[in-house]
């Protein structure tokens, strides 16, 4: 139903629980524009790639010498970050590819779906290292050349350290879900580089190769678990569940720092691989002209843009106090509202 347009009065109260705070004004870093994003996970996978084959191809030479199950466990875990690592050597250039006419919101969601994959071939690894741990529980075999293969595995603890360092920094500064999920594998490689080096350590000393599979058993375990948390991260992404509630308080405060724009809500957003799309109803006086409100919003849009390079950014005009009907009722910043 139309509702007449609140007078003088109500404009400084009806809409009161619309409204920011006085003098409310955050400070903002700017984010990572997406072709600088681009350029790192670029780099952090070709690393991976290059780790992953350098690894996988001494722990088979290793696993040939010795006979090691933990070894075997280790090389069949690299085997799948190599697969894993080129899925996401693909996935973050495909990511980036601008939208087309087919795919209007962009490709980012490229690297939620390689997130996928590699939390099953986790899995797979997982099945593989558990059943071969267990048989060798049952039917153990001696570990031969038990120097070759700790040194072995030395090497592939300090190459994983490296490599593990320079992907969390990448993560920190893009927050690639892909490069998430090739970290995931890393980290359970690292997992199974430590149990193999206890496990045959431990045979050594004492002369009972079932430690050596019970190494290989931990890390399957480990191998399952990171699959599920992948999945769980994953699923987050692809569903477009919200992004996290600081970028979100971020995004609103940019949005607010206009004193032409009274209030902020509806504010919905979510992420597609290395791109952000957020979208908000944003309360303006109802007195003014379209064309007004339309500069008002286009500087607003602007400077969200400008804080978060790549942003696609969606703002609705509401003429303030004239909103309610149409807010949606789970929206929770009119429960919580910002007040001037």
């Amino acid at each position: 139903m139309w509702r007449a347009a609140p007078n003088v009065s109500q404009r400084t109260q009806g809409v009161c629980d619309l409204r920011k705070p006085s003098g409310y004004k955050r400070r903002v870093t700017p984010s990572l524009d997406p072709a600088a994003s681009a350029r790192l996970t670029a780099r952090a996978t070709t690393l991976s790639v290059a780790v992953a084959l350098t690894l996988a191809a001494i722990k088979l030479v290793g696993w040939s010498l010795t006979g090691s199950t933990a070894l075997l466990a280790s090389f069949a875990d690299s085997s799948l970050d190599l697969v894993a690592a080129a899925l996401t050597f693909w996935a973050v250039r495909y990511a980036v590819i601008p939208a087309d006419d087919d795919h209007r919101f962009g490709h980012g969601k490229a690297e939620a779906f390689a997130s996928q994959w590699q939390a099953g071939l986790m899995l797979v690894s997982a099945a593989l290292v558990g059943r071969e741990s267990f048989e060798r529980l049952l039917h153990p075999l001696p570990v031969r050349s038990e120097g070759v293969a700790i040194a072995i595995m030395a090497v592939s603890v300090v190459a994983t350290l490296g490599l593990l360092a320079v992907q969390a920094r990448v993560i920190a500064a893009t927050g690639s879900l892909a490069v998430k999920g090739d970290r995931a594998h890393y980290v359970a490689d690292f997992a199974s580089n430590v149990a193999a080096v206890i496990g045959i350590g431990l045979a050594r000393l004492t002369g009972d190769a079932r430690w050596d599979a019970a190494g290989g058993l931990l890390v399957a375990v480990w191998l399952a678990w990171g699959a599920v948390g992948l999945v769980r991260e994953s699923s987050r992404h692809l569903m477009d569940k919200e992004i996290d509630e600081p970028t979100r308080e971020a995004i609103r405060a940019v949005a607010l720092d206009d004193p032409q724009v009274i209030g902020v809500h509806q504010l919905k957003t979510r992420a597609s691989g290395p791109f952000l799309h957020a979208q908000m109803h944003m309360e303006l006086d109802p007195y003014q002209t379209l064309e007004a409100a339309h500069v008002v919003v286009h500087a607003a849009e602007t400077r969200i843009r400008k804080a978060f390079p790549g942003m696609e950014v969606l703002i609705h005009a509401d003429p303030a106090g004239l909103s309610e009907d149409h807010d949606d009722p789970f929206e929770d910043d009119l429960a919580t509202p910002l007040v001037r």
